[in-house]
């Protein structure tokens, strides 16, 4: 898959896509760091519109009623368990932290790779991706 592949990412929330099962829905569920501390809550999920596969978590931390909120991404990849309230990343709440900050009016080809390499996974237009498994219910 081509870089520019990356510029068609659209959030699931201004599409008309749907989820085919609704349980499976992870938006408005928390975000759990590596050792189970909050992080945030899954606000949209950025859509590969040519696959039509999620490729991020947008993750909402902070703020009161929706202001003030500090946005990130986090790939899929990171991903390791949801529950029915949940979903579990591999990432420290530090890391998740640090990461380039989400701008839906600044987002090109670069930020993509940047958010990738930061939390060190492989993009997924690179060669021999591999998407990942949908993490089970525990």
């Amino acid at each position: 898959m081509e870089t520019n592949a990356t510029t068609k990412l659209l959030k699931l929330g201004d599409s008309t896509l749907t989820v085919a099962a609704t349980e499976e829905d992870i938006r408005g569920r928390k975000v759990l760091d590596a050792s189970g501390e909050e992080i945030g809550h899954v606000d949209d999920l950025l859509i590969d519109e040519a696959e039509n596969k999620v490729r991020f978590l947008q993750v909402a931390s902070g703020g009161f009623l929706g202001l003030g909120e500090t946005k990130f991404l986090i790939p899929v990849d990171a991903i390791r368990r949801i529950d029915l309230d949940h979903v579990h990343i591999d990432q420290t709440r530090e890391r998740v932290a640090g990461a380039p900050r989400y701008d839906p009016d600044l987002q090109d080809d670069s930020y993509f790779t940047n958010v990738y390499g930061y939390y060190g996974y492989a993009p997924y237009w690179g060669a021999g991706y591999v998407y990942p498994g949908y993490p089970l219910y525990l």
